[in-house]
């Protein structure tokens, strides 16, 4: 099924949309008519954003963390009480850590299961059974290629994005005949913050890989509208994360052991 049409008193709730994949998605959506409400713990980054939009389509921002269970909770309150209904979600806020497990901070292997897993399900939940119940709506999860495989050097990430992938396939087999519909999106190497700041950006993956955000973006808002369920972004990632699904466990993990960064570090 299509995307809920824009409306007037809808909107489409985007998280992580301060920079990245999460801000280019919020271009396409409004590039499409539809109203979105900008969801990102920096305030300043997000009203930037909003006022790039605002001459074509209503924006909204809520400073929000979404690793705050007391702040998710809110978030929906406060779409409502601004006259709002939430159309639809896009899950992308994400952390990830990259190290070996034995030199990470657990703090920081557990901040990225409070984002990654435990704000996705908070946040799927709660505009799920808002949108049931209206028989429309559409969400967007942000997974990633590491979710298919193990990623030594980036354990707890990849896991966490496999967990994404699962949830969004069974959730959308429930989902069938509500009206709702849910899409994952799994991107390989990509050319945002969130690169830098998980120290990805000497990650030794070949610069063909690499695909710019707002190409990503409109894939992604392409798989919603078109109604698909697990969506690799780019031709060479399609090619390349099947050709490591196929490889024997026993060959891939060594090679990805030398591979990692997180694991070059560990072995200094």
């Amino acid at each position: 099924m299509p995307l809920p049409k824009p409306n007037p008193t809808s909107t489409a709730i985007v998280t992580g949309a301060s920079s990245g994949i999460g801000a280019d998605i919020a271009r396409e959506l409004a590039r499409r008519g539809h109203g979105v409400t900008l969801v990102a713990r920096r305030e300043d980054r997000l009203r930037e954003l909003a006022t790039e939009l605002s001459d074509t389509v209503r924006v909204e921002v809520i400073a929000c963390d979404v690793a705050d269970a007391e702040q998710r909770a809110r978030l929906f309150d406060t779409v409502a009480e601004r006259g709002l209904t939430a159309d639809i979600l896009v899950n992308n806020a994400g952390i990830g850590t990259i190290d070996a497990v034995a030199d990470s901070p657990v703090e920081a292997e557990i901040a990225q299961v409070r984002v990654n897993v435990e704000a996705v399900i908070d946040l799927t939940t709660r505009a799920v059974q808002q949108m049931v119940p209206r028989r429309r709506g559409a969400i967007l999860n942000v997974g990633s290629v590491s979710g298919f495989i193990p990623q030594p050097g980036q354990s707890g990430y990849a896991g966490t994005k496999a967990f994404v992938q699962r949830y969004s396939e069974g959730l959308r087999a429930e989902l069938v005949g509500t009206g709702v519909t849910v899409a994952v999106l799994c991107p390989g190497p990509v050319h945002t913050e969130f690169v830098q700041s998980a120290g990805l950006e000497s990650d030794g993956h070949p610069p063909f890989l690499y695909m710019p955000s707002r190409a990503v973006a409109r894939i992604g808002v392409n798989a919603l509208d078109g109604d698909r369920g697990v969506v690799v972004a780019g031709l060479a990632m399609k090619v390349v994360s099947r050709l490591m699904r196929l490889t024997p466990r026993r060959l891939l993990l060594p090679a990805l052991v030398r591979q990692n960064p997180g694991m070059k570090r560990a072995r200094v």
